[in-house]
């Protein structure tokens, strides 16, 4: 039987001095969370126990022991303390000791998106030596370095970029996978970095989920099968003991049911059964805890209402006790602040249910170590509590052999630049991308096309790397980059001008399609733009919705008689109907990442004339038949391309006809989008902006140099805002991610609310945000009447669009903006579909 902790003496001793530790806890914690895991006996049976085991575990708890046994409360707390590179400096690793540190999406060493791989392994280094320097703090325990490489080292300029993991699922190809994890790992190893937070595990079940690309599959079996094949190519076998030199710590993540919330809403809840819990999303924990991975990262999301970083029951009754994994639980960015009654800086709550290291990025940290510090000594952590979380974590440590391995700048392939994006990495990328590739439509075979032809490319996404690499590129959201940030790669487009040319046949870029002399086929390269997590939430599935310019430029080149070859580059299965009509033939790219010669070499025959790879991609993902259907694998609706479709070359195509187009046909009921309604509703967050800066209302109250906002009671209790301007401010309803609303972007929709004025002359402005140059202002005189009574104010959305707003991205939902003393009060406030509105808009 594999090793737990619940059956060690250490444990037991720990249980009793948590039980005694309690009595003094604090009345305003949930103390239960600290509570002695007993047998787990309430978890039901089909949680399976972990059966991965090492062989050196003995001589790792002696070791662990020892350490554990000299440790000061300061040292142990700051094992459970993860910052970020943009946050802490040098001195700040010697003076406290963090356990580990991370580098988020968009951090770089120096700040320079540019940066070496001696400027990567640099910064390893200093943060090392700094580590086990023991001269400030007493400890010379060593450190970690964690990062998301999520799909390739791809937070590192030249290195190699595989396909994001909904394109591997197509593939059905473990061992590659398996690849895939290895390269990736030596490409990390190269800079210096111990740790990745991969992989995704998630099973997505919605597709207006923005993160629905790190998924593998709909099917929690094809998720289990890669979750193991990808913790055994980042770790390498470890049952010996240590991991090599050109392997790293494996994360899983992010437990549990991030891809099954309500709606697709990123970091939403989760409503599933326990049982479905476990068959749908726990599958790639079952099959990655066995397969040896030390840690395991908690989601964002809530379960049944409750936020994973604060349930007990799931952290370390489930997790801990009944499947028995002994590695750490680390927490996701700021994750633990949105337990309730928790902040960034104050969360005894996470560790108590069973959080081992509190992902802090921001300048948090320093409050939060200091608050943990000061829980554990008035009690309400347990001193036990706190031994177990660090326990875990110098038992990975230990494991691993950090140790005794040599510092980042002296280890095996460090700063080996011939290792970032090698040849031989690219292959293994480029034959992910041949087979990751599913044909939806070949009308008379037209695919495999022949090389010695004259071929137009065409579409933005042609000779546009970023765009088919996705999210989670260089960048966070994987925006803002060139192709020269690329070193190495090559765009679609590349891949087919080096396939027909090498042939004797001519390829031609055009990204809107014009050509001089009629080319015998155009291949056109179209898609999502790139985004990642929240960013890519979509209320509906419709592609392109009110901005159908990609599919004008197909119906185009079908106009003049030319065969269109579409290259669909997506992050998820999408409503596209009209554009399937408009093609001859249609293949689903994904996100293929930087080896985009990998299409070209399925596209096109070889020079002879025969099939050189085959198209052999099948969906993970069934393909919806209408904007708003939700399907998946046997649910027992009748999808549009089911699960598992993908047509081969030869097959006859079923797609005999044109689909249907109606955008429409299948709408569910739109609802009302409440913004305030009896109080604040979810994703909205309140917040001042002045002179001073800006300020979050967390309570009743909020005040500012130029703004006193505080609820009061109308109706019901609190269901009022009432807004005092002393000055010029902002008060903004916001969201951290922006939100799809163009349900509500009709003629018939309306921004709402009821509004008690103090003057019938007021001096507000009324607008919404949308980014960088998305905004508008509206005076909200011209939309209210003059009095100072309650009233209904009603602004078209239309008069919105018309000043400039997109619906398709909104960050401010509502937005008053005042430059002179004024006040109102605020209630109701929420976007309705169909109102009967003003028939102008004052703009």
């Amino acid at each position: 039987m594999r090793f737990r902790l619940k059956h060690s003496l250490t444990m037991m001793t720990s249980a009793l001095l948590l039980t005694a530790c309690q009595q003094s806890a604090t009345d305003s914690i949930d103390n239960t969370a600290a509570q002695p895991a007993s047998a787990a006996t309430d978890v039901p049976d089909y949680w399976p126990e972990v059966t991965y085991e090492t062989a050196n575990r003995e001589a790792v708890e002696q070791q662990v022991d020892a350490l554990l046994g000299e440790m000061t409360l300061e040292q142990k707390v700051a094992q459970l303390i993860q910052p970020e590179i943009r946050e802490i400096s040098v001195e700040d690793m010697r003076k406290y000791g963090f356990g580990s540190y991370l580098n988020g999406g968009g951090a770089f060493p120096n700040n320079d998106k540019q940066a070496s791989v001696d400027d990567w392994v640099a910064l390893a280094e200093s943060l090392y030596q700094a580590s086990v320097d023991d001269s400030l703090d007493g400890s010379s325990i060593p450190t970690m370095w964690g990062t998301d490489a999520v799909h390739g080292h791809n937070n590192v300029i030249g290195a190699t970029l595989f396909p994001h993991n909904i394109g591997l699922g197509a593939m059905r190809d473990a061992e590659l996978v398996t690849d895939i994890a290895e390269v990736t790992a030596r490409e990390v190893r190269a800079t210096g970095i111990d740790w990745i937070f991969a992989p995704t595990v998630a099973t997505a079940r919605d597709d207006r989920w923005g993160r629905t690309y790190e998924s593998y599959s709909e099917d929690p079996d094809v998720v289990g099968a890669y979750s193991r094949a990808i913790v055994t190519g980042l770790q390498g076998d470890i049952s010996d003991g240590q991991i090599d030199g050109e392997h790293v710590i494996s994360t899983v993540k992010h437990f549990i049911g991030d891809g099954g919330t309500e709606g697709g809403d990123d970091q939403g809840n989760n409503l599933a059964s326990e049982k479905d819990l476990f068959e749908i999303h726990g599958q790639g924990y079952v099959h990655g805890l066995n397969a040896g991975a030390q840690s395991v990262m908690a989601s964002f999301n809530s379960w049944h209402g409750k936020k994973i970083h604060g349930s007990r029951y799931l952290l370390t009754d489930v997790l801990k006790e009944k499947m028995g994994f002994d590695g750490f639980v680390v927490g996701d960015w700021n994750g633990h602040g949105q337990i309730e009654g928790c902040t960034n800086a104050n969360c005894p709550q996470a560790i108590n249910a069973g959080l081992d290291v509190y992902m802090v990025p921001t300048s948090d940290w320093k409050p939060l170590y200091e608050n943990l510090i000061a829980q554990v000594k008035d009690g309400t952590i347990s001193q036990a509590r706190l031994d177990d979380a660090v326990r875990r974590v110098l038992r990975v440590k230990v494991r691993v052999g950090l140790f005794e391995q040599p510092s980042p700048a002296n280890r095996a392939l460090s700063a080996d630049t011939s290792v970032i994006g090698a040849p031989a990495h690219r292959e293994v990328a480029r034959e992910a991308v041949r087979k990751s590739l599913v044909m939806l439509k070949n009308q008379n075979n037209l695919l495999p096309l022949s090389p010695d032809t004259r071929v137009l490319v065409a579409g933005d996404a042609a000779h546009n790397i970023g765009k088919q690499s996705g999210g989670w590129t260089i960048t966070w959201q994987g925006t803002g980059n060139k192709n020269s940030d690329f070193p190495g790669a090559t765009s679609i487009y590349q891949g087919i001008e080096s396939a027909v040319t090498e042939a004797g046949g001519t390829a031609v870029l055009s990204e809107d399609g014009s050509f001089s002399e009629k080319p015998d086929v155009a291949v056109v390269v179209f898609g999502e733009n790139p985004y990642a997590e929240g960013n890519g939430d979509l209320s509906n599935l419709e592609y392109q919705r009110g901005d159908k310019t990609d599919l004008a430029l197909l119906e185009s080149l079908q106009a003049e008689g030319i065969p269109v070859v579409s290259v669909f580059i997506t992050g998820r299965p999408l409503w596209v109907n009209p554009e399937l009509n408009a093609s001859d033939a249609f293949v689903v790219a994904w996100l293929p990442g930087s080896e985009g010669q990998g299409v070209a070499d399925v596209l096109f025959t070889g020079a002879d004339g025969t099939t050189t790879y085959p198209m052999q991609g099948k969906l993970s993902f069934s393909w919806p038949a209408t904007p708003t259907q939700i399907v998946n694998k046997d649910d027992g609706q009748k999808a549009l391309f089911p699960y598992g479709y993908g047509l081969s070359y030869g097959d006859d195509d079923p797609l005999s006809a044109p689909l249907p187009e109606d955008a429409g046909a299948g709408n569910e009921l739109i609802l009302s989008h409440d913004i305030y309604v009896r109080n604040l509703q979810k994703p909205w967050q309140l917040s001042v902006e002045d002179g001073s800066g800006t300020a979050v209302m967390s309570s009743s109250t909020l005040t500012t140099d130029h703004v006193r906002v505080r609820t009061s009671d109308r109706k019901v209790q609190e269901d009022t805002l009432d807004i005092q301007f002393t000055g010029p401010a902002t008060v903004r309803f916001g969201s951290q991610f922006p939100e799809d609303l163009r349900d509500y972007a009709t003629r018939s929709g309306a921004l709402v609310m009821d509004v008690k004025l103090a003057s019938t002359s007021t001096p507000i402005m009324l607008g919404m945000g949308c980014g960088s140059n998305c905004s508008a202002a509206l005076a909200l005189s011209d939309y209210a009447t003059s009095t100072t009574d309650w009233q209904t104010v009603v602004i078209p959305t239309q008069c919105l669009q018309d000043a400039g707003v997109a619906f398709a991205e909104v960050f401010s939902v509502l937005e008053l903006t005042s430059d002179t003393a004024t006040s109102l009060r605020l209630s109701n406030v929420r976007i309705e579909p169909d109102v009967d509105a003003p028939g102008s808009c004052s703009n």
